[in-house]
């Protein structure tokens, strides 16, 4: 999942509990997606913005560095939002 948000620099997530599976990553539960997305905003990580019962964060600079020593990634990737 944290590939996933590196690699695109933003992800929606739908404020449903009981959702099986998250739109975008069918393999992983929506609930496990929000509380990762949660934390990691609530560490100024992502920026969130909420309408009409969805989720939309953005990577922050703080969290495109973070992401990078998580992922063990070289100064020059950077996500497809900041890229042409």
């Amino acid at each position: 999942m944290l590939e996933h948000l590196f690699k695109e620099g933003v992800m929606v997530v739908k404020k449903d509990y009981q959702a099986c599976k998250h739109i975008e990553m069918e393999d992983v539960p929506n609930l496990h997606v929000m509380m990762i997305l949660r934390s990691l905003a609530s560490r100024n990580y992502l920026s969130e913005i909420y309408s009409w019962q969805w989720h939309y964060y953005t990577l922050t600079n703080e969290g495109i560095e973070y992401l990078r020593e998580v992922l063990h990634l070289p100064a020059q990737v950077f996500p497809s939002t900041l890229t042409k």
